[in-house]
């Protein structure tokens, strides 16, 4: 019965072996085998085949790279001779002007060439650069230490007379007796050695470069991108293998290298081994879609054939499918992406993990192929991965399961990123990591702090974080018994440059002091901008720990920033006012310290601008007062506080008066009368000027009005109009309101402007002006003589009348000087149809010579001082004897 069923049982098997749907398989593996096999061996014959070529590609590249390197470098130490041989003949100075005139200098588009003396001043440039010395350059010390006559190569920099970047290429330039003379020096765009780079033959990713023999890059061009700077490993460059090589950004490359010893340099090519395989990838490509299009119908065919197995055939598709899509996903994924599976000891316990599968960006992201990472563990590519827990980490992830994500700033040689993002999820037998590089991400983050605590024009911290250094710096200090000194600067007729040059130069000039400043302090001080023209030092400890060294260092500070500065074309010359206080004797917090400078400052301003002034107590009393008045003005309106007085205008031909001008007094309930020179530029810095011009414009208007309804001869107001109010857009309807509600004629009005208001904007100025004229109101100009601007401009101001200056007339006695800009004005303003004013005439002597040279009106003591409105009615009985 036995022998039956063992029998029976070998029949079975034999009759299954020999079943269609057994043998199709078999058979139909073998042909698969017979397809792939052949496929992979003509693959294989290929990818060798264009790594030869690539090879091949780069050592041509090399060559044609060589020769051109070489001729952009004779061509360059030919010139360097020339001018060498130029010096010897005609000195320093004279060899470019005689090199130029024989058309043996470079374009100076291209090159830029400059000869400097023995102590390192560049005495010669073409094109012309600023004086600067180069004695502290590299190249002038190798050749001062060195009697050769070679070419140095320096590396890629800039330098005080040029900002872009440039090389440098340097000669020794000798005495008669063979002394060190100087050296002749050519500078050249680095781009001018790769800007032979041919895209359609070197690709995108292809890299020629210039090294120094040191292997500084002295110009390097990847692509379309050009760079310098960066370090190369000439000993691993030119590798005899003919491996490709990512040591520069991480780019494989095929590489070629060829030293120029005569120049110290060495040339560089490299080809994207990515790029020169592509055509390779593309066949391989093909014939792994060919050879799958090979086995799909095969497997189909033989489907048709097993009727009775075509629901286990069509299982296997959905596999292959889903298979194929997730390694799509995959390979198209940004995210590198790591299959783990784990490694176990005797009792079950994780001892490493199997790298089973990875994508494309995984090799990228590591530098290692994926063969190399699949053939490896965890821990043996990764040999830190035991100590700095991260094979503890995962080990409790697989444990834990589910989904665990952090991120971390990198610190292992093995990824090629700065900062990383991983998400970890626990699978059957393993894990899969998914590691995103965020580098860019947290450089962008770090940008935007940077732009929240840094003013943009200057790049120096804003007043956030200068506020926050300083309250960092008042700790230390306390901690260890240390001094912090804090600066206000404020920059002296800055405003003016604004006017004048316009804004973009007031920021050029802001950037420049700004870099003056920095250069000044050290490396633990800081410089902020405060805001506008206002800067904030801040010394966590001043130099030699007391105020004396604090104020040797200001007195630095204020030497640089009033240096001239360059501004489209022409010099600007700026100072600045100072205040500091010291921690602790000043203030005990940020923002004691911060307004007691302030104060300081203020103190350094009323002295005269350009000196520094530390902080004593009684600057907060004057603070408080200037505070006080300021708080009072914008009451004095409202409380009839202010009133006017009227100083006559007399002609002096006749004698007789024909007009006053209307001026300003203030009567405080408490300081008893102000004087105008005290509060009117208080007035104009807190803005209640406007408010108080209108007012003066008002009431003189209602004034004048009042003395004609008197019956009293007409009478021809001035009023005086601040730089805030001529900026008013509403101005000229405000005199027109105020002549309407006074029912005055305009010919009685009549508007003083100062010269150098009309001056920051000459157009607006004009028509704001033309305005005012055409209503039939006088335009006159105020302290004529004292502005900035040229006299010819006053022939497109429609003006009737010029002020000569006080200051002229004071000393018109006895000052030749002043007696001929008198003259100067007088007779200008004739030939301009204007007539001619003087203010503070005070002597007999002054009017007599003010009337001998044609001035046709006066105003001043000799006649009579301002006085209250109800006191003109007397003066216009009285005349002057005409001169």
């Amino acid at each position: 019965m036995d022998k039956v069923i063992a029998s029976a049982r070998r029949t079975r098997w034999l009759r299954l072996g020999l079943e269609t749907y057994v043998t199709l398989p078999l058979f139909t593996l073998l042909l698969l085998g017979v397809i792939w096999g052949t496929s992979f061996h003509f693959i294989g014959k290929e990818r060798l085949a264009a790594q030869a070529g690539a090879r091949e590609s780069v050592n041509e590249l090399m060559e044609t790279y060589e020769a051109q390197v070489a001729r952009n470098l004779t061509t360059i130490d030919q010139t360097l001779k020339v001018i060498k041989y130029a010096v010897a003949r005609r000195g320093a100075a004279g060899a470019l002007p005689e090199l130029g005139q024989q058309s043996l200098l470079p374009p100076g588009l291209v090159f830029a060439v400059s000869i400097a003396d023995a102590e390192g001043n560049i005495v010669a440039s073409n094109p012309t650069a600023p004086p600067h010395r180069v004695a502290d350059q590299r190249y002038f010390a190798f050749h001062r230490d060195r009697p050769n006559d070679g070419v140095f190569v320096a590396e890629t920099m800039r330098d005080l007379a040029r900002d872009e970047w440039h090389l440098h290429f340097s000669r020794r330039l000798s005495a008669a007796d063979g002394s060190f003379a100087g050296v002749a020096i050519l500078e050249v765009d680095p781009t001018y050695f790769t800007s032979g780079y041919e895209r359609s033959r070197q690709g995108d990713e292809g890299l020629v470069a210039v090294a120094g023999i040191d292997g500084i890059a002295r110009s390097m061009r990847v692509g379309a991108r050009d760079s310098w700077g960066q370090r190369i490993d000439l000993a691993f460059w030119n590798d005899p293998d003919g491996r490709p090589s990512a040591q520069v950004d991480g780019v494989a490359r095929y590489t070629a290298s060829r030293t120029l010893r005569n120049y110290g340099v060495v040339a560089l090519v490299g080809l994207s081994e990515r790029e020169q395989m592509a055509a390779f990838e593309q066949q391989r490509r093909a014939l792994l879609w060919e050879a799958g299009v090979a086995s799909a119908v095969l497997v189909f065919v033989m489907g048709l054939l097993w009727a009775w197995s075509w629901q286990g055939a069509k299982a296997r598709r959905r596999i292959r499918r889903a298979q194929e899509t997730y390694a799509a996903a995959s390979e198209a994924n940004l995210d590198a992406f790591f299959v783990l599976r784990a490694l176990r000891d005797d009792v079950g316990a994780i001892i490493d993990f199997r790298i089973v599968s990875v994508n494309s960006r995984a090799e990228q992201m590591t530098g290692r192929s994926r063969d190399h990472l699949r053939s490896a563990t965890l821990c043996s590519w990764i040999p830190g991965a035991r100590e700095n827990g991260m094979f503890a980490r995962l080990a409790k992830m697989m444990i834990e399961g589910g989904v665990h994500q952090e991120e971390w700033r990198n610190d292992l040689p093995e990824f090629k990123a700065e900062w990383m993002h991983w998400q970890i999820v626990g699978v059957e037998g393993g894990l899969v990591a998914i590691v995103r590089d965020i580098s860019e991400r947290k450089r962008d983050e770090a940008r935007i702090v940077h732009l929240a605590h840094h003013d943009s024009l200057t790049g120096l911290p804003n007043r956030s974080l200068i506020g926050d250094r300083l309250e960092q710096a008042i700790l230390h200090a306390e901690r260890e018994q240390q001094q912090v000194l804090v600066a206000f600067v404020d920059l002296d007729s800055f405003k003016l440059v604004n006017d004048t040059l316009g804004h973009a130069a007031g920021d050029e000039l802001l950037q420049a002091v700004a870099g003056r400043m920095v250069e000044c302090l050290r490396k633990s001080d800081t410089v902020g901008r405060f805001g506008g023209d206002e800067f904030v030092l801040l010394l966590p400890q001043p130099p030699d720990g007391d105020a004396a060294g604090a104020a040797a260092l200001l007195d630095k500070i204020l030497s640089a920033v009033v240096r001239p500065v360059l501004l489209e074309g022409q010099e600007v010359q700026v100072s600045c006012s100072i205040g500091a206080a010291m921690y602790p004797r000043d203030g005990l917090d940020g923002g004691t310290l911060m307004m007691n400078a302030d104060a300081a400052m203020y103190r350094a301003k009323e002295l005269g601008k350009n000196n520094c002034q530390f902080y004593a107590h009684e600057m907060n009393a004057t603070l408080e007062q200037k505070l006080a008045l300021m708080d009072g003005l914008r009451r004095a309106v409202d409380d009839q506080q202010l009133r006017l007085v009227y100083q006559p205008k007399v002609d002096l031909q006749s004698g007789h008066v024909f007009g006053v001008e209307a001026l300003v007094r203030w009567e405080h309930p408490e300081r008893g009368q102000i004087r105008p020179d005290q509060f009117i530029p208080l007035a104009e810095e807190s803005g209640s000027i406007v408010a108080i011009g209108e007012w003066v414009l008002r009431e003189a208007c209602r004034q004048a009005r009042a003395w004609q309804d008197a019956g009293h001869a007409p009478l021809v107001v001035s009023v005086n109009v601040s730089p805030r109010q001529f900026d008013d857009r509403r101005l000229v309807a405000r005199v027109a309101d105020a002549l309407r509600d006074a029912r005055l004629d305009a010919c009685w009005l009549e508007l003083e402007v100062t010269e150098s208001l009309i001056m920051r904007d000459v157009g607006q100025a004009v028509d704001k002006m033309r305005e005012l004229e055409a209503m039939g109101i006088a335009l006159s100009i105020d302290d004529f003589g004292t502005g900035y601007s040229s006299l010819a401009a006053l022939k497109s101001f429609p003006i009737s009348r010029l002020k000569i200056d006080k200051s002229f007339v004071r000393d018109l006695a006895h000052s030749a000087d002043d007696q001929a800009i008198a003259r100067a004005i007088i007779s200008l303003s004739h030939q301009l149809q204007m007539r001619v004013i003087a203010e503070g005439v005070e002597t007999e002597q002054q009017r007599d010579f003010l009337a001998q040279y044609g001035c046709d009106e006066m105003q001043g003591y000799l006649f009579s001082k301002p006085v209250p409105p109800g006191e003109i009615p007397t003066l216009l009985e009285r005349a002057v004897a005409p001169a």
